[in-house]
């Protein structure tokens, strides 16, 4: 769970607004510590015993399934359900919360691993006309609707940063990054966005 005296990586900055010369803004951006983060992972051979596990976990059905494949997502009783990959879930909650005790009862350590990562992921959301193209500047990442639909999970990185992009609109993505070098992330994104008017926001 997230520590109440975490020094965020966002203590730095400040809120701050650059209008684009025709006075616009067109990017805003959202930067906070998460709550809750939870990693859950297994091995090739155990991928069926652990979505089974997660599935009696979270109560899935066939009308509420869990995320079946690599960059699907999905709602779940304790926050958001990523798929990072073939082997591997990221849970996202927004209140703290114990979700490794939650699950140890249905994860056992033959079926998986659980880990905490509250302490170690932070949450940048990224909205307006011009998010697309402000993330096309770091990320080489495929943006049409076709490629990258609305609900659904990218993995890539700048500058050697992994980052997990989550897309939950049309021109509104969240965006997953390691803690240690959430600071300078921000600093490139405001740099990308600073042609089209960027605003900044930061929950302490």
């Amino acid at each position: 769970m997230a520590d109440s005296a975490f020094h965020s990586p966002f203590a730095e900055h400040s809120a701050c607004e650059h209008l684009s010369r025709d006075g616009q803004i067109q990017v805003r951006l959202h930067a906070h510590t998460l709550a809750n983060v939870t990693l859950i992972s297994t091995w090739p051979s155990g991928t069926a015993a652990l979505c089974a596990a997660l599935a009696q976990a979270f109560g899935a059905t066939d009308m509420f399934p869990l995320p079946a494949s690599t960059g699907q997502t999905a709602p779940c009783p304790l926050g958001l359900l990523l798929r990072t990959g073939p082997t591997e879930f990221l849970l996202i909650g927004d209140t703290v919360a114990d979700s490794v005790g939650a699950l140890k009862g249905h994860v056992s350590a033959d079926v998986g691993a659980l880990l905490d990562l509250s302490h170690a992921r932070c949450r940048v959301q990224i909205q307006g006309p011009q998010s697309m193209a402000t993330l096309g500047k770091l990320f080489a990442l495929d943006f049409r609707d076709a490629a990258f639909p609305v609900g659904t999970v990218q993995l890539s990185g700048h500058h050697h940063v992994p980052c997990s992009l989550h897309r939950t609109g049309q021109e509104c993505f969240d965006l997953y990054l390691p803690s240690t070098y959430a600071h300078g992330q921000l600093e490139a994104l405001i740099d990308a966005a600073l042609e089209y008017g960027v605003a900044l926001t930061l929950a302490r």
